[in-house]
């Protein structure tokens, strides 16, 4: 079996401010996903709201990468993916 090699190629960077803002959303995104872990669905309404939120929160997420890939242009592939560096703001495409 033979399996494909993942490749990383920078594509661009991001303002501090820009980097803050999709670091606060992956951190959000994590922790709804760890509570949907935890949360009995028992609680109708606070199951509701918790997948209300992911809903939201990964519509805003998307959305940043949407934005961002627009203003600076980035390169993109079928099959990749974008990732961000929240040390140095720099962005990678995976494939």
């Amino acid at each position: 079996m033979q399996t494909m090699m993942e490749t990383k190629k920078h594509v661009g960077k991001v303002t501090a401010e820009e980097r803050d803002q999709i670091q606060a959303l992956f951190e959000r995104k994590n922790g709804l996903v760890e509570l949907a872990k935890i949360l009995s669905t028992d609680n109708r309404d606070l199951y509701e709201q918790l997948v209300s939120d992911m809903g939201h929160t990964q519509t805003l997420f998307q959305r940043w990468w949407d934005d961002m890939s627009a203003k600076y242009q980035w390169e993109s592939s079928k099959n990749g993916q974008w990732e961000i560096d929240f040390t140095t703001c720099d962005i990678y495409l995976k494939k």
